[in-house]
């Protein structure tokens, strides 16, 4: 999964913290979480800019912003 997040974005580290605590739960499938910095492209800024954090899964499809969405990760996680 990829998350697009800022340096200086609180909601951006509490949706990484709220990932990492779903990705030591023993029921949920291992993943890996790429964080990208939207600041460093200016495509991904016009793109994302107030929506982050964004949380994406593999193919790029917006599994949830602003705030976790576990249930909707479980449900893509149970799928792959």
């Amino acid at each position: 999964m990829r998350l697009f997040s800022r340096d200086y974005c609180h909601l951006c580290h509490d949706m990484l913290a709220a990932l990492e605590i779903l990705r030591s739960e023993p029921d949920v499938p291992f993943f890996d979480i790429e964080v990208v910095d939207v600041d460093a492209d200016p495509a991904l800024e016009a793109k994302y800019d107030e929506l982050v954090p964004v949380l994406v899964d593999g193919e790029g499809g917006e599994l949830c912003h602003y705030f976790l969405d576990s249930a909707k990760v479980r449900e893509y996680l149970n799928k792959v």
